[in-house]
């Protein structure tokens, strides 16, 4: 009986533990993101993905960042690229190409302004395991839409 409510205890501390621990619902989730992994490689220490993304009108990526470098061109539709000091806001029209450098002090988000689905076309340049993006918390910019 002892060992039982022992049990009983770990499970009730270690749940509060959980529920108490920070979650990704601090994070700025995307909305109307679908993306497809079209190539990938690891070559040394670096992997090479190229993935077609594509935001549907009034989408978002949300607040991210990546590890890597990111080298990509608008197939169709614009791309509204803002920066978490919420004054340096770019727009990126088909054709145009974009750079996004890595680190956590480089938090940016993607918005489809636009009535046509936006694509992306993106060479990720990553250190071998790293995620496609890290989410970041909202840092407070006002709507662009």
């Amino acid at each position: 009986m002892r060992s039982a409510r022992k049990l009983g205890l770990a499970a009730a501390a270690a749940m509060g533990v959980v529920l108490l621990a920070p979650t990704a619902a601090m994070a700025t989730p995307s909305s109307g993101v679908t993306g497809t992994i079209i190539f990938q490689k690891t070559i040394g220490d670096t992997d090479y993905i190229l993935r077609e993304i594509t935001i549907q009108p009034g989408g978002t990526t949300g607040w991210h960042w990546h590890e890597g470098t990111i080298y990509g061109v608008v197939a169709a539709g614009t791309l509204t690229h803002e920066m978490a000091d919420c004054t340096t806001i770019d727009v990126y029209r088909t054709g145009q190409q974009i750079t996004e450098e890595s680190g956590a002090d480089h938090v940016h988000r993607g918005v489809n302004l636009g009535t046509t689905p936006l694509v992306l076309d993106v060479l990720y340049v990553n250190p071998k395991g790293a995620p496609l993006s890290d989410d970041a918390a909202d840092p407070g910019c006002p709507d662009l839409g």
